[in-house]
């Protein structure tokens, strides 16, 4: 499942490619269940003749804007892919949706369709976009929401509480995998064990990995990587969490693997040891 920087490599594919063009016309798979929430009909009526003039990504979703006020919503699901193509190039069998614009073709492409689109007229925010929890970079996410929201989710171990998007939008499994391993805490933690400077290092981490991973997967300004793993350094959890016999990057000593709030989880039991609640 693409996570907060992958969402936001896949936006800056359409939005660079597109942006200031008007929608000449838009090919879809109707009856798929990429539109089981706005149906191709209205898409089609909302979109041709307008200019996409920005986009944004929020958690896991991306938004388009048009100049006739309408958003277009995507959720990539597990298998989603956006792309361009030169103008009037063939659909293939899983490119749910096509976009024409004036040069180029935006295409949606999601072989398991676990993905999919949302639309709104507009002018206003729509309800599946304003919902969405504030942005772990924002001012909103503090030290004193977090610890209220652990408080909250004691007894739950913190992977499970990391995956929890009403207050952690956009983080994902390795997203979480790499928060903790670069805190020192364990994956199976109670969130209500940690103390205050654990709680402070959460804090500090998990806006560290998000800053970074736009930085390094989605990319800075205009810049956009050629592939999703460009460019991160073997210094991150990331490249070694799913390697048999991986080694953690600090210590130099085995990872684990197991189960752990329902998601396989990756961590170092050399740096991330499981503490007896109170102790």
């Amino acid at each position: 499942m693409p996570e907060l920087a992958e969402v936001e490599f896949y936006r800056k594919r359409w939005h660079q490619a597109a942006v200031g063009q008007a929608v000449t016309r838009v090919r879809a798979h109707a009856a798929k269940k990429t539109f089981r929430d706005a149906p191709a009909a209205k898409i089609k009526r909302g979109l041709v003749g307008a200019r996409l003039e920005s986009s944004a990504t929020a958690a896991k979703q991306m938004a388009f804007r048009f100049s006739n006020g309408a958003w277009l919503g995507v959720h990539l699901g597990m298998t989603g892919d956006l792309t361009s193509a030169p103008l009037g190039q063939r659909a293939a069998k899983h490119d749910h949706l096509v976009i024409d614009c004036e040069t180029v073709s935006l295409i949606f492409a999601d072989p398991r369709m676990f993905g999919g689109v949302r639309f709104d007229p507009g002018p206003e925010e729509p309800e599946w976009w304003s919902r969405i929890a504030p942005n772990l970079l924002s001012a909103a996410f503090t030290k004193k929401t977090l610890a209220e929201f652990l408080t909250r989710r004691a007894r739950a171990p913190l992977k499970a509480v990391l995956l929890m998007q009403e207050r952690f939008p956009g983080v994902g499994n390795w997203m979480a995998d790499e928060i903790l391993w670069r805190a020192g805490i364990h994956p199976a933690q109670p969130a209500g064990s940690l103390n205050p400077s654990e709680i402070t290092t959460l804090y500090r981490e998990t806006r560290a990995v998000c800053r970074n991973a736009m930085n390094r997967i989605a990319g800075q300004g205009d810049y956009l990587p050629h592939n999703l793993n460009e460019g991160i350094p073997n210094s991150w959890l990331f490249n070694h969490r799913w390697r048999d016999g991986g080694t953690c990057p600090k210590s130099k000593l085995p990872l684990e693997r197991a189960d752990i709030g329902g998601r396989t989880t990756c961590w170092s039991p050399a740096r991330q040891v499981l503490r007896e609640v109170g102790s």
